[in-house]
């Protein structure tokens, strides 16, 4: 049963995310995930701290947490009842040094993985607080419906990736302040970005990438990438780890 109302659905759909204040997991299952994070962290050897990507590869124990009701719950309304899970992303900007990340679109960077891009929504959950302080998202409300932007280089020694739109502006961004536990959504064709964290505080984030199976996930671009169905059924030939 859905836990966002029509309005929450409404407002997703016209400015392209959604800031849920309300906390996704019980406390319990908030520590234990962040267990998984901590020990994910401990193990990361020379990566970066906001390198840690598709854990769940790795760890099934994150997979009860990405096929859990709850987090599916939020996503049905958005991109509808056929539910892939594509991705997930341990994000963590450490104190201090934590780089910034540059304006973007996800689906520019997701090009090779799917045939199609409207129904894709990120989850972001919140190890961490997140605030302006300690370098949290911003996004700039309603791009999600401009196709794919322009891109030029950025210093990937500062920032967590080499490319960002040129001429971004930035008069409307809206700031994804959370409480540790808390969620937001957005869509994956939405300009995003995040500053440095210069603060003490650390900010870690899970992201769960969720797409509607009427996508067709191009598998033959990535033959080793796994994709899980999530809830409902398959829509376009893909090839899951489930079934």
């Amino acid at each position: 049963m859905s836990t966002l109302t029509p309005g929450e659905v409404q407002a997703y759909r016209q400015n392209g995310y959604l800031l849920y204040h309300r906390p996704l997991f019980s406390p319990d299952r908030l520590a234990a995930l962040t267990g998984i994070f901590e020990e994910q962290l401990a193990i990361k050897g020379d990566k970066l701290s906001d390198e840690l990507d598709t854990p769940h590869f790795r760890e099934p124990r994150l997979l009860p947490f990405l096929l859990d009701d709850t987090v599916l719950d939020l996503v049905e309304p958005l991109i509808g009842p056929n539910i892939g899970l594509f991705s997930s992303h341990f994000i963590c900007k450490d104190p201090f040094v934590g780089r910034a990340t540059p304006w973007h679109e996800d689906s520019a960077f997701w090009k090779v993985n799917f045939d199609r891009f409207d129904k894709i929504v990120t989850v972001w959950l919140a190890i961490d607080r997140s605030s302006k302080e300690n370098g949290c998202m911003q996004v700039i409300p309603g791009t999600h419906s401009n196709g794919f932007s322009e891109y030029e280089a950025a210093d990937s020694k500062t920032n967590t990736f080499g490319e960002q739109i040129k001429q971004v502006d930035v008069t409307n961004a809206v700031y994804f302040e959370l409480e540790q536990g808390e969620v937001s959504l957005h869509d994956s064709r939405i300009i995003h970005g995040a500053a440095a964290n210069t603060s003490p505080y650390r900010r870690c984030g899970y992201t769960m990438r969720y797409f509607s199976t009427e996508a067709r996930y191009l598998h033959e671009n990535r033959p080793d990438f796994k994709i899980w169905l999530a809830r409902g059924k398959d829509l376009a030939g893909n090839r899951w780890e489930n079934g």
